[in-house]
């Protein structure tokens, strides 16, 4: 048997069908999205369908092609590749025009190509590379500065360079990856929580206190950095009596705020921050006197996030393009926007609303016929399948796509290296991301960012670097019997 023939034979045949199964189900539902009355077949180049259909095929091509280029080449080639892509993202908005804001799309004739979407596979082989080395080891912080900054630098160039925010998001979901692989869970939770501040800045920043001054958005975030001091006191430190203090000092200032406030208006946002600073520093001080130096983190993530907490509302008003902010807006209740930035989720929810528990059938989706909603068969495509295919139609396909995702997990688990191993997590990071953030926006769970649906949106772009993306993989997991442990 010739190597080629031995790749093919140990190729994982599951995550391909499951692939296949996926992208033809899409197709179907480009085709029922963006069908009229006079249109031609599934096939026809003249309507969208035909075109993705023509997409997929050229995406199963060069997959094929990747399949025939032995593993160890994209683990050589991975940093030139990072850099010249890196140069090629700098380079587009030059070439670009602008698009809803965004300066990502390159005209290739009658074709647009999409460099960011290829960015996160190179940003993944890079990754893996760098990981990937016998003797690389997460123990500190230190340890993930270099991985931090071949992630940063990309999702950087194509978030303010290049305007496209929903693409840049994408590499944070690698952060997943890094926690597999050794990255303490604080990290994670501190991403989140920054979220939660964020979201509490923004959404309650501009309700006032119903006594005294200051607004409950900084209230709430106080009282969250307040919690993760006490609870690192109570969990990290294993000392009831000291977590029972810290609360005391909290409880202490505004008791005596609220009583100073009798007589004369107290601003309650500086007895949050005092109050947060005088605990911050007790805990500092206890931490110093048992010489657990490795808890002072605590007191550098308090101090970045009271500044992230001021930085909240001007990052939101000078930063984030006006339709971001409205999206937000319209997702926090700040505004309601039923014709406008809102209107998309809106006609959504009453597409998949429609379709009940069955579904309309296919092709007869009235909200998908009469184009109720916009860009119905890219970012909004999920609304087709539960218009037309109903309850049944949605829990089916997010089961295959579980199934995929789990099945993209079980590949990275059974590698024999530590640089495929990281590839394929990335991989799976990505899949997952993708699949969450674009089904959350259509369900009106999440801010509406823009990002395609894994191979079920329709685009030339996305469905080959999700497909690249893959078959790299393939190749990879299919050498695995070829390495030693």
């Amino acid at each position: 048997m010739t190597r080629n023939n031995s790749i093919i034979a140990g190729l994982d045949w599951w995550t391909i069908f499951l692939f296949l199964g996926i992208a033809l189900f899409g197709w179907l539902n480009i085709y029922g999205a963006s069908y009229t009355f006079d249109q031609t077949s599934l096939f026809d180049l003249s309507n969208r369908a035909g075109k993705q259909f023509l997409w997929l095929g050229i995406a199963c091509v060069l997959g094929l092609a990747v399949l025939f280029i032995e593993g160890k080449t994209y683990e050589v080639i991975a940093y030139l590749l990072y850099a010249g892509w890196l140069l090629v993202l700098l380079i587009t908005p030059f070439l670009a025009h602008d698009t809803k804001g965004s300066l990502s799309w390159i005209d290739l004739g009658p074709l647009k190509f999409q460099p960011a979407e290829l960015a996160k596979m190179i940003t993944a082989l890079a990754l893996a590379k760098y990981m990937g080395r016998y003797d690389y080891r997460v123990r500190s912080w230190r340890d993930l500065l270099v991985p931090f900054l071949l992630l940063v630098v990309p999702a950087g160039i194509i978030m303010v360079w290049q305007r496209e925010t929903g693409s840049a998001l994408v590499f944070a979901s690698l952060m997943i990856m890094f926690y597999r692989f050794g990255m303490s869970g604080y990290v994670i939770s501190g991403g989140l929580s920054f979220a939660l501040l964020f979201i509490c800045s923004i959404r309650f920043g501009g309700v006032p206190l119903p006594w005294g001054e200051g607004n409950v958005g900084i209230l709430l975030c106080y009282l969250i950095l307040m919690a993760v001091v006490v609870g690192f006191a109570w969990i990290r430190e294993q000392d009831w009596k000291q977590a029972l203090v810290l609360v005391g000092i909290v409880a202490l200032a505004y008791a005596a705020g609220l009583i100073i406030n009798v007589w004369h208006t107290v601003n309650f946002n500086i007895v949050s921050l005092i109050a947060l600073v005088i605990a911050l520093a007790y805990f500092t001080a206890v931490v110093i006197y048992r010489r657990h130096f490795s808890l002072l983190m605590v007191t550098a993530y308090i101090a970045v996030s009271l500044v992230f907490c001021e930085a909240c509302a001007m990052v939101f008003n000078k930063v984030l393009q006006p339709h971001q902010r409205t999206r937000i807006e319209v997702l926090l209740g700040l505004k309601d926007d039923p014709t406008g930035a809102g209107y998309n989720v809106n006609q959504s929810l009453i597409a998949i609303g429609s379709g009940q528990f069955t579904g309309k059938g296919f092709l007869k989706g009235t909200q998908t016929k009469l184009r109720f909603v916009p860009e119905q068969d890219t970012d909004f495509i999920f609304c087709t399948v539960g218009e037309e295919w109903g309850f049944i139609g949605s829990a089916g396909l997010l089961m295959a796509y579980l199934i995929f995702i789990l099945r993209l997990i079980f590949i990275a688990e059974r590698q024999r290296d530590n640089y495929s191993r990281i590839y394929a997590y990335c991989v799976a990071s990505i899949f997952f991301f993708h699949l969450t953030i674009n089904v959350g926006m259509v369900l009106g769970l999440l801010p509406v960012i823009g990002i395609p649906l894994p191979f079920f949106s329709y685009g030339g772009s996305s469905m080959i670097s999700f497909t690249l993306l893959l078959a790299v993989l393939l190749r990879l997991d299919a050498e695995r019997l070829n390495k030693l442990h």
